[in-house]
């Protein structure tokens, strides 16, 4: 199932660089699910779930064959294509529903008990904070948002800057702005990894984790 928003069409420059990115290659990610969403999610009872900049919809397909029901939104028309195809191809079509949102314009209606938000990062001008609150908004009482970002720089990156700063998790959660009676950080941390990048190269990199858990309505 697919939705379209009626802000989703006015993006701009954002919405066609990410268009161009998966519209020029038959395929852009491996398919799997990010390991951070899996290591998060195996603890959670399966409910609704929401993926923001689902691309081509690793973690959408993933989460729905372990019985969640997700919504999978992203800004490029392509990316949710293959994310609904993705989702046909492994039999949970009934349970992934795709949006497009440009989030600096709109963001989906709904309550969730898991947001994931990966890699919500981009080279253009966007509201993160602002997104991000909306993000833990969205969540049901008990539920959980999970920030996955990138804490170094990837040698394969499009832009790799190795000079670049990372904030701390503490700092991200803070630019949020959540009443901590209502809402409460559960995981801020710095893991590192082996990862594998499009052509096969490997590295060793950093993610910023943050998990908030929404305590109240």
């Amino acid at each position: 199932m697919h939705h379209d928003t009626p802000g989703a069409g006015r993006t701009g420059e954002a919405g066609d660089f990410w268009e161009n990115l998966y519209s020029g290659r038959e395929q852009v990610w491996k398919g799997d699910p990010n390991p951070l969403l899996a290591e998060t999610a195996r603890g959670l009872a399966p409910g609704a779930a929401l993926d923001l900049g689902c691309g081509e919809g690793g973690d959408a397909v993933w989460l729905a064959t372990r019985g969640w029901r997700v919504t999978a939104v992203d800004i490029s028309p392509t990316a949710l294509r293959r994310t609904a195809a993705h989702a046909a191809t492994a039999g949970v079509a009934d349970r992934v529903t795709t949006e497009r949102h440009d989030l600096a314009r709109s963001f989906p209606t709904g309550a969730f008990d898991l947001v994931n938000a990966q890699y919500l990062q981009t080279p253009f001008e966007f509201p993160r904070p602002r997104v991000l609150h909306q993000a833990a908004n969205a969540l049901s009482p008990g539920g959980l948002l999970l920030i996955v970002d990138h804490g170094s720089a990837r040698p394969w990156a499009w832009n790799p800057d190795f000079d670049a700063h990372f904030p701390a998790p503490e700092d991200i959660a803070g630019e949020i702005g959540l009443d901590p009676e209502r809402w409460r950080p559960e995981r801020l941390d710095r893991p590192q990894r082996e990862a594998t990048g499009p052509d096969g190269q490997t590295a060793t990199v950093t993610d910023t984790v943050i998990t908030i858990r929404r305590l109240t309505p």
